[in-house]
């Protein structure tokens, strides 16, 4: 129940992908605004999940998931009743709030409610989702973008977090509260706006030049008082030294990677297939077929080499079958050309995710569970985030054309077969040696 819900915020990240030149005709949206509506929702999933961590584990984590799932739900509705850029965009930032605050309260419950090899099961079903959903969200987003127009990608939502909101709390035992009451507002708003920033300038570096790096500029400003702030509060939303385990540290640096690049390749594949193949929102839907299914097969791969390899032997792998689909999609030709290569990138990507997620979560213990999930997730949203907004920057010429070439989205396909490259390359050297079978386990 709590992966359900999990899998439905992480495909939200997607879902949006093929419906949005259909949104974007709607609504009429211009690029930076096509680029907010699936980055706000990451920005704020991301941004505010070390805040949703630390109060899991501070006032609860049932309470935390609860108050996510409503708050989730209801801007769901909002979202699918928007008539307008600003109304659809705000609704996406409320999506990221409940979602930031769901998130990490129900990693933790998992993490909590499951020990030894049961942990080691959960959380590979967790991971699996994680990859999953975001190659899933595009299928279904094609689907229902086809059949009931693009609100129901956002409508669909309502009755199942009703659902889950009327059966969890019989099904998740109440977390106890901790002493202290101190959450550190400051440091959440300034990791925030920095990314913000940092996103802003990424998406408009392209077209605005000088004010894109300016905006790149202060996103370092920012994130070095948000530095600042942590080392000083009393109570400081991430103690940074948990990143200094290499271990975590790891785990971040592979998840950021994998989502960025299958979260920005589907977003990329989208504009591909629909504006310079002449594709329909449902076919292209169903082209990602492939992609979803080899995502759970990298998965499933992942969680049968980790016990044998480690995190360090199948995190370089993965990423560098990743970087070789991803190159294939930059510089093929033909729609049959694009897919193939994007379901051998996710084919590496399943097995990073799997990775990530162990390497990360191996020796957690109960009292930083919610807020070393929290700093996965982060990165996990961040990634996604900054991943489309990089594509964005460099694929411009394709979101606007009318009838754009293929040849126009090579440079974004090719920038993410450079990072997956990139990224093997350094999971080589940061990923910690060892295997890891008491983190995931022995069952399928």
């Amino acid at each position: 129940m709590l992966a359900t819900a999990q899998f439905m915020l992480i495909l939200d990240v997607t879902v949006v992908a093929v419906a949005l030149p259909e949104i974007a005709a709607t609504l009429a949206l211009g690029r930076e605004a096509v680029t907010w509506v699936v980055s706000v929702y990451t920005l704020l999933f991301g941004g505010l999940m070390l805040v949703g961590g630390r109060a899991a584990d501070l006032f609860g984590a049932r309470r935390l998931a609860l108050t996510g799932l409503a708050v989730f739900t209801a801007a769901s509705a909002v979202a699918g009743l928007a008539g307008s850029a600003a109304v659809l965009i705000a609704a996406r930032a409320g999506q990221g709030i409940g979602a930031a605050l769901l998130s990490p309260a129900a990693l933790s419950l998992v993490m909590t409610t499951f020990q030894g090899a049961e942990r080691g099961r959960a959380l590979a079903v967790w991971s699996g989702l994680g990859g999953a959903g975001a190659a899933v969200g595009v299928l279904l987003g094609g689907a229902l973008t086809a059949v009931a127009g693009w609100p129901w990608i956002f409508f669909i939502n309502v009755p199942v977090g009703l659902v889950l909101l009327a059966a969890l709390p019989s099904a998740v035992p109440a977390s106890p509260r901790r002493e202290r009451r101190h959450l550190d507002v400051p440091g959440a708003l300034l990791a925030t706006a920095a990314t913000a920033a940092l996103i802003h300038g990424l998406t408009t570096v392209g077209d605005a030049g000088a004010a894109g790096w300016v905006a790149i500029a202060a996103a370092v400003v920012l994130y070095a008082g948000f530095a600042a702030v942590e080392r000083a509060v009393r109570a400081p939303l991430v103690d940074l030294r948990i990143l200094t385990r290499r271990s975590v540290l790891a785990g971040a640096f592979l998840i950021a990677v994998a989502t960025g690049v299958l979260v920005a390749g589907f977003f990329l594949a989208s504009f591909s297939l629909q504006h310079a193949d002449g594709r329909s929102a449902l076919v292209t839907g169903l082209l990602f077929l492939p992609v979803a299914a080899a995502t759970l097969l990298g998965t499933r791969a992942a969680r049968h080499a980790l016990p044998r390899l480690g995190p360090r032997g199948v995190a370089p792998i993965g990423l560098a079958v990743a970087a070789a689909g991803t190159g294939v999609a930059a510089f093929g030709a033909g729609t049959a050309t694009l897919v193939i290569g994007l379901s051998v990138g996710a084919l590496g990507l399943g097995a990073t995710f799997v990775s990530a997620f162990t390497a990360a979560t191996a020796h957690v213990t109960p009292e930083d569970a919610g807020v070393t999930s929290g700093i996965v997730n982060t990165f996990h949203e961040f990634g996604a985030g900054l991943g489309v907004a990089a594509v964005s920057g460099v694929a411009a010429a394709g979101l606007t054309a009318a009838n754009p070439a293929p040849s126009a989205f090579t440079a974004g396909f090719g920038l993410l077969a450079v990072a997956a490259a990139v990224a093997a390359a350094v999971a080589t050297v940061l990923v910690p040696a060892g295997r890891a079978a008491a983190a995931v386990g022995h069952g399928h």
